[in-house]
């Protein structure tokens, strides 16, 4: 898949998948589920405070009698209440809704009720912008503040997972960094030259990783050729990988406020993608990341 359209239209000719949105009382959220909902994306169950999503879905012009909704006014309970529906098979998709993000993961990583899978909870958001050739994916720019090499290694995984289930087998990694040589000074241009031997080694699978690349040479050919570097890589990205969450979350919302791009994004790591999207975040974006997160499913 070549573009968010290719992802969003995938989704519409799949079976619809269930989503458990917990506190499920917030009015963008809801836009976007409503309209994945009429557009045989998903089946809903709404777990909130039902007097609050009932006069939401009353201004949206959505007939609420349509959908499972479970009442619970405590966000904490309802985020319980959708990771017990997905730990039991009802659902396939989880998205947190007017509760904080730090509740939601506590049901998530429960050690005996939660839906867990991988070491590490890692964000993965994929931008189609005018400036790029292809979609491009970054990662971590929300869950993972100073990543060591081993959680770093799990953050690739679980962006290699998304992109081979979006269709592309072997995806290009650049491990970013301020430099495209290795300082002992400057400990993400060595943990990128681990992680180049590493998937060189077959360590890390399904994917052909180079680093360290600044910026520039990870996503322009020109650039690469300028410094003299040769990579399968380099102009070619991907997927671009963050050193910490200072960098990833600036270039997400450079690309999504000053950069013209779109984009989808979800929680990878547990059992189902979460869609754990920001309030700031349009409408477009959130409804992308549903789609996304159904096509993983």
């Amino acid at each position: 898949m070549k573009t968010l359209n290719e992802i969003f239209e995938k989704a519409k000719s799949n079976k619809a998948v269930t989503l458990a949105v917990a506190a499920a009382e917030d009015e963008h959220v809801l836009d976007a589920v409503i309209t994945a909902t009429e557009l045989g994306i998903i089946k809903p169950v709404l777990i909130g405070n039902k007097d609050k999503i009932t006069e939401i879905c009353q201004k949206l012009s959505f007939d609420i009698s349509k959908i499972k909704l479970i009442e619970e006014n405590n966000p904490a309970n309802a985020s319980a209440i959708a990771v017990k529906l997905v730990k039991s098979g009802q659902a396939g998709i989880l998205m947190k809704g007017l509760v904080s993000t730090s509740d939601l993961l506590k049901a998530v990583l429960h050690k005996e009720n939660g839906i867990r899978k991988s070491e590490v909870l890692s964000h993965v958001a994929i931008f189609e912008t005018p400036f790029y050739h292809k979609l491009l994916g970054i990662s971590d720019v929300a869950m993972n503040i100073t990543p060591e090499l081993k959680e770093k290694v799990a953050i690739v995984n679980n962006i290699v997972q998304v992109f081979n289930s979006i269709g592309i087998a072997n995806p290009k990694v650049a491990i970013l960094a301020a430099v495209e040589v290795v300082n002992p000074a400057m400990p993400a241009t060595v943990d990128a030259a681990l992680l180049t031997s590493m998937n060189k080694r077959k360590q890390i699978k399904n994917c052909i990783i180079d680093g360290p690349l600044a910026l520039d040479n990870a996503v322009s050919k020109e650039s690469a050729i300028i410094k003299g570097i040769n990579s399968e890589v380099a102009g070619d990205a991907d997927i671009l990988i963050c050193n910490a969450i200072e960098a990833g979350n600036v270039l997400y919302k450079s690309l999504n406020f000053l950069g013209g791009a779109n984009v989808a994004a979800v929680i990878m790591g547990a059992e189902v993608p979460v869609v754990l999207t920001s309030r700031a975040d349009s409408e477009k974006a959130k409804l992308h990341s549903i789609a996304l997160a159904s096509v993983l499913s």
